[in-house]
């Protein structure tokens, strides 16, 4: 008899024990909670509404805390489109957020960027790239101008084109979807080594440094890329924020806690 009881016993205790555990697992990976508040850094998405932003409602929405982007078989996009943070202009600044995203996701965070008004809800700027593959994200990529300033490892500096007065001498000066007058400084590290810190499907943090003419991704707390930008004629020191959802296949991306120190 004692031995019966104490078999019962020890499987009520494993049997809590397991269910305990199956119900913290699943608090972290969905209910995390906000981080711990951090000196001048300010909540900037209010995790229950699109106030403070614009973007086509066809394509955001908030979502169990997050602004989430959507493209579906029927809504597929002919020109990426953003949603774009409502409230300044930031000109030097950290911006910290959590984002995830799925497999065939293209998304990125705009900053000193300006409106197309040929396009609706189109910026031309600076870029923290994101996908779901893990091919880009962290790199420094200029939306519809110099494009490719800083690949995931490269620490570089910027230039201006020689012949800047001539028509079309900025896309004259863009090779294989990067800028020309680049020269990488130093190495931060292998491309594939540094994707190791990046979480494919699951929640990452993107920390952005921006001040001056530097501008510093960070993923996880490790730097992705590192760009110092001396060419005075096409940088930009001052500009909008967005998110984005990228023209492709069906996807999904997620941001949640975006928060921002002027600097």
């Amino acid at each position: 008899m004692p031995n019966r009881l104490f078999i019962v016993s020890l499987f009520l205790i494993v049997s809590v024990s397991a269910s305990c555990q199956t119900v913290s697992q699943n608090i972290d990976e969905e209910d995390s909670p906000p981080p711990e508040p951090e000196e001048g850094f300010q909540p900037i998405f209010d995790g229950e509404t699109l106030g403070g932003w614009e973007g086509d409602s066809t394509y955001w929405r908030v979502e169990n805390g997050s602004l989430v982007g959507e493209i579906t078989p029927e809504t597929l996009l002919e020109s990426n489109s953003f949603i774009i943070w409502q409230g300044g202009t930031p000109a030097n600044f950290e911006l910290k957020t959590e984002f995830r995203i799925t497999e065939n996701g293209n998304s990125g965070i705009n900053y000193r960027s300006e409106r197309i008004d040929t396009i609706p809800y189109a910026l031309r700027g600076y870029q923290a790239d994101i996908d779901g593959k893990n091919r880009y994200t962290g790199q420094n990529y200029e939306e519809k101008k110099r494009t490719t300033l800083a690949y995931r490892g490269e620490q570089a500096t910027i230039s201006s084109q020689d012949n800047p007065d001539e028509s079309g001498s900025l896309r004259a000066n863009v090779e294989r979807n990067a800028w020309t007058h680049r020269d990488v400084t130093a190495s931060l590290g292998e491309s594939d080594s540094l994707k190791t810190n990046i979480k494919q499907g699951d929640w990452n943090e993107m920390h952005l440094i921006v001040n001056g003419n530097r501008l510093q991704h960070y993923v996880n707390g490790v730097l992705m890329s590192d760009v110092t930008d001396d060419d005075t004629i096409n940088r930009s020191m001052q500009g909008q924020l967005g998110v984005q959802v990228h023209v492709g296949p069906p996807m999904q991306v997620e941001y949640r806690n975006i928060r921002l120190k002027q600097l």
